[in-house]
């Protein structure tokens, strides 16, 4: 995914997680905020060191961007999300992994129902 589709610095993480809206299953916590002007969406992702170490950490990053880039044509285009990756995902299997992000993304409805 291009860097123009990523969330990076501190300040938008932040304006993110304190004016956004949260949404949650056993796997991700997901934080919305619309962005009406904004021609494509952007997401930040963060793992914490609950689930391994950093070759575990980036492993499952990898795991999401690629989920994410998959879904790409059905996100929302005008806003920012951040998915927060909880423990149980580190041991999971792509589909499985794709599936649980798939219910989030619906539930905090960034991804279209198709």
């Amino acid at each position: 995914m291009r860097k123009s589709y990523r969330v990076k610095k501190e300040a938008e993480f932040q304006t993110v997680f304190t004016q956004g809206k949260s949404y949650a299953n056993r796997q991700f916590v997901v934080y919305v905020l619309e962005k009406p002007n904004q021609e494509h969406f952007r997401v930040g992702l963060s793992v914490g060191k609950k689930i391994g170490n950093a070759v575990a950490r980036n492993w499952v990053k990898r795991r999401i961007r690629q989920s994410l880039t998959e879904l790409k044509p059905q996100l929302k285009q005008d806003c920012d999300f951040l998915v927060i990756a909880r423990p149980t995902v580190s041991w999971m299997e792509m589909k499985e992994l794709k599936g649980h992000l798939v219910h989030v993304l619906k539930m905090a409805q960034v991804l279209d129902e198709e």
